[in-house]
């Protein structure tokens, strides 16, 4: 074999073919695609003060409903429930202004999603009064007689664990949530003897209010 037929045949050894058969090779490759992929996309995000900061008149939750949010996610309500409108007239007409990063800034994690067994609640604060809520929360086929929602009697008795809200706050702060050490220090004194459903429907109740 000529010297010239060496070097092409060992030009052809990564070749399409090479790659099908070897599995190794191919997921090494694919990972490596997907990586460089998600960087591209990602990296960018961290540098944008439309996704960095917060916008006009967005505040921290207050105790109380930063206590509404754990419990949100603690009853898996994200389950059936997004805070996310898309930028689409079907929606912004149904649910109002579509959804934008400077509203999620202190929110660890955000509650954006594409779940809706129920309907999303991006823009539900102010809606309905806290004792709509109440009742809703408590068995909402009193409202809905339709309603597939579970109910959920008990945040109506169960007390807000104010102990952990100081921690948790905390842990925000150094997330990049501004919390001050006033607040902090007084955020036990003011959830403490509050119902959970209190709690909850003052987190419902402040979504989507910044932005209308």
């Amino acid at each position: 074999m000529s010297l010239d037929k060496v070097k092409a045949s060992e030009k052809k050894g990564f070749t399409h073919e090479t790659i099908e058969t070897n599995s190794f090779l191919m997921v090494i490759l694919i990972l490596c695609v997907v990586s460089f992929g998600g960087l591209v996309e990602i990296v960018p995000l961290f540098f944008q003060k439309s996704t960095t900061e917060p916008i006009k008149g967005l505040k921290p939750y207050t105790p109380l409903q930063l206590a509404g949010r754990d419990i949100y996610t603690r009853e898996g309500c994200y389950n059936c429930h997004s805070q996310m409108i898309r930028p689409f007239k079907a929606e912004t007409l149904r649910y109002g202004h579509y959804s934008v990063a400077g509203e999620s800034v202190f929110d660890h994690p955000f509650q954006w999603g594409s779940k809706r067994t129920g309907p999303d609640l991006a823009r539900v604060g102010k809606k309905y009064s806290d004792e709509w809520h109440r009742i809703h929360l408590n068995n909402p086929r009193d409202l809905i007689p339709e309603s597939i929602m579970p109910s959920y009697p008990w945040l109506g008795t169960n007390k807000v664990d104010a102990m952990h809200i100081p921690a948790h706050m905390k842990a925000l702060r150094i997330a990049g949530v501004p919390y001050t050490d006033e607040e902090i220090k007084s955020s036990a004194e003011e959830v403490y003897g509050k119902t959970e459903s209190e709690a909850l429907i003052a987190y419902l109740q402040i979504l989507g209010t910044t932005l209308k």
